[in-house]
């Protein structure tokens, strides 16, 4: 199994949505894929360890062989949920506590590793000539004031874009579309070109802001630490 471009895609774009409840259509159309692109992207995740499957996201009626064909990492026994034991939301509960009836969510600490180690490696950067597209790296609008003017601009290649820079291969062919649908996954994008074609600093601001977007929890470095 080889992961593929839009399977990191499907990854970020499911870390920027967080608690909302998603449908496998909702996720295509905002990513400009198709349904099976997205079903394949979710099942690659999966088995790489990128994703975990939500137990409480399987239908009651699955007999013990389809629950094994769609578990990929954990035994069979843990998503066999009897009727009795499923509690339903009630009227009063907010909407975001549906996030388990999502088929999949991000596994913080492993996405986190594969988008600050790996992930620059298995989709490289490729540098393009001069163009007019979508910013992107330390050009985005998200990170505007955040470097010094004059620094260059970087850009995904689009008929629509606006600004003229050094065009960067995006991700995925879909990627300018998917960013402009929404403003967290554009960051995450940009962020993650930060770290293949930046320079140090940019590089170091993107490997900071990824860790605390992707997976919060993850203990930080003690800044100014002395050593010897």
């Amino acid at each position: 199994m080889q992961l593929k471009p839009q399977d990191f895609l499907v990854a970020l774009k499911l870390v920027a949505w967080g608690d909302q409840r998603w449908t496998y259509a909702r996720l295509s159309q905002e990513l400009g894929l198709s349904t099976s692109e997205a079903h394949g992207a979710v099942k690659r995740g999966l088995q790489a360890g990128l994703l975990l499957q939500n137990r409480m996201a399987l239908p009651q009626t699955m007999e013990g062989a389809s629950v094994a064909a769609l578990s990929v990492q954990e035994p069979v026994g843990i998503y066999r949920v009897t009727r009795k034991r499923v509690r339903r939301p009630g009227p009063a509960q907010d909407d975001s506590a549906g996030a388990t009836d999502n088929p999949v969510r991000p596994h913080a600490h492993n996405l986190a590793e594969f988008a600050l180690h790996g992930a620059k490696y298995a989709f490289p950067g490729v540098r393009l000539p001069l163009a007019v597209g979508v910013p992107t790296s330390h050009s985005a609008p998200a990170f505007a004031g955040v470097f010094a003017p004059g620094s260059t601009d970087f850009v995904w290649p689009h008929p629509n874009g606006t600004v003229r820079g050094v065009g960067v291969e995006p991700l995925h062919p879909c990627v300018p579309f998917a960013a402009m649908q929404d403003a967290r996954l554009y960051e995450l994008l940009a962020l993650f070109d930060a770290l293949r074609v930046g320079k140090a600093r940019e590089r170091g601001m993107a490997l900071e802001r990824l860790q605390a977007l992707i997976d919060p929890d993850a203990p930080r470095p003690a800044k100014g630490e002395l050593h010897g």
